[in-house]
């Protein structure tokens, strides 16, 4: 066999090894097991999830969206700008 002919068939099986990594089947939730909160651990889970008193400060800050209504009222204030920029996937830096 030629070195083209195993680079060939060398690259198929490649091919072939990455399609099926790409193609498996997505992962299966795990089966409910029946069991339901109660309504008083239900509220214990709920208060531990939900912002305490002066723990959501930053939602009150007026953010801006358009970095050129920024520069224009920063101007207008003659304040500095914040940019606060992300790279990734929007459900988390990656």
């Amino acid at each position: 066999m030629t070195l083209r002919q195993r680079l060939t068939f060398g690259g198929v099986g490649l091919l072939l090894a990455a399609v099926a990594f790409v193609v498996r089947p997505a992962p299966t939730a795990a089966a409910p097991t029946g069991e339901r909160l109660t309504p008083a651990e239900f509220a214990a889970v709920r208060k531990a999830v939900l912002p305490t008193a002066g723990e959501d400060e930053f939602d009150k800050i007026p953010w801006l969206t358009s970095i050129w209504d920024a520069r224009e009222k920063a101007a207008k204030e003659g304040k500095p700008i914040l940019l606060w920029e992300m790279d990734g996937h929007p459900l988390g830096c990656g």
